[in-house]
């Protein structure tokens, strides 16, 4: 899809939003991460041997069969290893220097934490941990490719899972709550390439904007939440930052 030159006046007004903040919440979906270089979830180029990402990222798959899963996850790694934080994910770093800055995330990919986000809420896990099945322990598991599929828990010996939250099951109920928290009491809140779809993330929009908090979409499509937002940026968001001044 081509995308229009942004508009200089959207991003003027986008500056000074930040320059007046005083708590910043920002959102981000896989939009911000596919600017990476990272597959999304759903895209064609998501699949993988001719496997939908629903049919394998679910407690019954794993169930049905771990290795399979594993298998999935390892390549998904190996991809996500190679990629680095863009200028949207450096930016919101820097912005973090400057201001009070809460990041809530749908991706897994730890890019936030590598460009030095610190307030951060990883809502639906990250791809680099792993939770033992069966005493629950979660670690960190960076080994690419994996040295054993499926791996297994230092601890006790049990195969481990993917540290993510899976079709058909709930976001932690205490992240959930802190979003909620740190939405309300933001003076600008941002959903920066999510899709609004996927709940309860999708519901943080309104949140904010039942609140009387300033919300702005940085999205090149429109999406559920567009409605809700006082500022709407149809651009990439590494292109919409690149512009911005943080110093």
């Amino acid at each position: 899809m081509e995308i229009p030159e942004m508009d200089a006046s959207l991003q003027s007004r986008l500056q000074n939003l930040f320059n007046g903040a005083t708590r910043v919440t920002v959102l981000t979906g896989a939009g911000i991460s596919a600017e990476s270089g990272i597959p999304t979830f759903r895209g064609p180029e998501g699949l993988w041997n001719d496997y939908k990402p629903e049919d394998l990222a679910t407690p019954e798959a794993f169930a049905r069969d771990p290795e399979l899963v594993w298998r999935w996850y390892d390549w998904r790694r190996g991809l996500v290893a190679k990629a680095r934080p863009n200028a949207a994910h450096t930016a919101l770093a820097a912005l973090e220097r400057r201001t009070a800055v809460s990041v809530i995330t749908q991706n897994v990919d730890g890019l936030h934490t590598q460009a030095g986000n610190r307030e951060l809420i990883e809502l639906h896990g990250n791809i680099w941990k792993v939770r033992c099945t069966a005493c629950a322990v979660i670690s960190a598991n960076t080994e690419v490719p994996l040295r054993a599929i499926p791996p297994r828990c230092a601890r006790c010996q049990r195969v481990v899972r993917p540290h993510i939250v899976w079709f058909g099951e709930a976001v932690d109920p205490y992240d959930y709550q802190r979003s909620v928290e740190m939405t309300r009491s933001a003076d600008l809140f941002l959903a920066i390439g999510t899709s609004g779809l996927v709940h309860p993330a999708a519901g943080l929009a309104r949140v904010a904007k039942t609140a009387g908090v300033t919300v702005v979409e940085i999205n090149p499509d429109e999406t559920p939440q567009s409605p809700l937002a006082d500022l709407v940026i149809r651009d990439r968001a590494s292109h919409v930052f690149e512009g911005l001044n943080f110093a």
